[in-house]
């Protein structure tokens, strides 16, 4: 099947080039900071987690969204989501990728990321973290392709990848619940002190994930001859708007717990996130437009006539998207250091080479998602 990735027309292969051209500038500016240290990053000994950590957090919900198809269709055999679940399996493969590669460039010498499993340290949650993410590619890997193939074959799957199937899914949310740990395990961060984070990150993603999916099932039934259904859309419409009610509920119960009870380390990060401190105020535009986003997306969602508007509910899905990456990542990720424990405000930018690093990670997700899609369209087609 992998010869299907390696045929198109002209506008594939454009955007082929392009992808690769974006991977070689951001492998360009990872061989400097490899050459040069972290030293070049917004990093500082007051923010050791930045731009490549805030999207290793997000794209873990992206990846565990995945579960958001796969339980339906599998469990209770909701036939719309039939032609969209091997695209969830795919993008949550092209997730964990980007999320290994964000750890990568964090750790500054790669050998650290070897370390880590020649030396593992089990009361280590990032330990914990990398095993359950591992598991989790190899398992979206081996049952995506043996569907895929039994598909094209036209032939029943196999008995055996029905259990895989069934463990994938409360792995999904274990990833991420994992991931949660990593910043509410550390004592001494007021900000991510909280048991609600695992539960927040989680609706978060059953958000994020069917938002993204959304977008690219218009995207493909705008170049390509496949169409996910309207059935399969409206669906995954329903979902994220409840996924996003929560997230937004949650969020709203971390504010009134840190301003009702007075505590001033609790209070200061959000005084950081949506005011600023003094002159520091390098968060509060992008916090304030998350929440723009945020409002935009409830108003189409939780309205069936504008849902039901499929440029309004692309429109919605776009701000749902960018609303939990901006608030899920830097503002989860960089407050949690702002201020430090004592009180000394260090703000953090990430700086050029940072964001030229991370614009390539991404192009090489997209460059994944665009061969295992081009599979998968492929066999469809044809099974069709």
């Amino acid at each position: 099947m992998l010869e299907k990735a390696l045929s198109g027309d002209k506008r594939y292969w454009t955007w082929i080039a392009f992808l690769l051209l974006v991977i070689g500038v951001g492998t360009l500016a990872y061989l400097k900071q490899y050459n040069e240290g972290l030293g070049i990053t917004g990093l500082s000994r007051d923010v050791t987690w930045g731009f490549y950590i805030a999207q290793l957090t997000f794209l873990v919900g992206v990846a565990a969204s995945a579960v958001m198809v796969v339980l339906p269709y599998y469990l209770h055999n909701f036939k719309a989501f039939g032609k969209i679940t091997i695209l969830g399996e795919f993008l949550a493969i092209a997730s964990v990728i980007m999320c290994m590669t964000f750890v990568f460039v964090d750790l500054g010498q790669p050998t650290r990321m070897v370390n880590m499993f020649l030396y593992p340290s089990l009361n280590s949650v990032l330990f914990w973290d990398s095993v359950v993410l591992s598991v989790y590619l190899l398992l979206n890997l081996l049952i995506s392709w043996v569907m895929l193939g039994a598909e094209k074959k036209d032939i029943a799957p196999p008995k055996w990848i029905k259990p895989l199937i069934y463990l994938s899914i409360p792995w999904a949310v274990s990833i991420h619940t994992v991931t949660a740990f990593l910043y509410s395990g550390l004592a001494a961060r007021p900000f991510w002190l909280s048991a609600v984070i695992a539960p927040r990150f989680l609706a978060s993603a059953f958000a994020a994930g069917p938002a993204l999916l959304i977008i690219i099932c218009m995207l493909l039934r705008k170049l390509t001859k496949f169409d996910a259904g309207d059935k399969a859309i409206d669906k995954l419409a329903v979902i994220m708007t409840y996924a996003m009610s929560i997230n937004i509920f949650l969020i709203l119960m971390e504010l009134f717990t840190a301003l009702y009870s007075g505590i001033p380390e609790h209070i200061s990060h959000f005084e950081y996130l949506f005011l600023g401190i003094g002159d520091k105020t390098a968060l509060v535009p992008w916090m304030w437009f998350s929440i723009f986003l945020a409002i935009v997306s409830l108003i189409i969602l939780h309205f069936p006539k504008l849902r039901a508007n499929y440029n309004l509910l692309a429109l919605g899905s776009v701000a749902v998207f960018f609303s939990i990456w901006i608030d899920k990542g830097m503002g989860m990720v960089v407050t949690g250091f702002v201020p430090n424990p004592l009180g000394i405000v260090t703000e953090y930018l990430p700086t050029l080479p940072e964001v030229l690093i991370t614009i390539g990670i991404y192009a090489l997700g997209a460059l994944i998602v665009t061969g295992l899609y081009k599979i998968a369209l492929a066999v469809k087609e044809k099974a069709a």
